[in-house]
């Protein structure tokens, strides 16, 4: 059986991954008010994303016999106006979330839970994904500026993006 403040930890970040999920449905309603229908497909993608990353941690807490504690989850609130200053609150927090799971691995590890840490592995090099791509698409915003023609030819590059459901752990 799990240590009670690794559970604790574990129960804490299912519901900070079913926040991710509740905010960048958020940020999807900015982009569809925004005809910018790529960019609410890439929105789409991360919210299926942040679910199966929640519904990870809460299988790996189940299958360990841990206690699942399902929490409120706060409103999400979607800072700024322009895409550049929503890839900005993005890339901020996929941040927050590496620090998130980076917390819950030391936890871990305090516990000597090896098989904790194994499975948490998987998120940390998730982690550098999410943070790279965000940071790739800020950059792409930031070269476009007010170039209306880039700014749709990323929405169309954003569109053919799909969701694959990860093997996680």
């Amino acid at each position: 059986m799990m240590n009670e403040k690794l559970q604790a930890a574990f129960n804490d970040q299912i519901n900070k991954e079913l926040y991710s999920e509740y905010l960048y449905l958020a940020m999807k309603i900015y982009f569809l008010e925004q005809n910018l229908n790529g960019f609410a497909n890439w929105f789409d993608v991360q919210v299926q994303e942040e679910r199966a990353h929640a519904m990870g941690l809460f299988n790996y807490l189940n299958d360990r016999e841990g206690t699942l504690k399902l929490e409120a989850i706060d409103k999400p609130v979607v800072e700024g106006n322009t895409p550049v200053t929503i890839f900005e609150q993005v890339l901020k927090h996929e941040k927050f979330v590496t620090e998130r799971i980076s917390a819950l691995m030391d936890v871990a590890d305090e516990a000597h839970d090896r098989a904790a840490l194994s499975f948490l592995d998987w998120y940390i090099k998730e982690q550098v994904e999410e943070e790279a791509t965000a940071s790739t698409i800020l950059g792409t915003l930031r070269l476009i500026g007010d170039d209306k023609k880039g700014l749709l030819m990323l929405d169309r590059e954003l569109a053919a993006r799909t969701f694959t459901a990860p093997t996680i752990g």
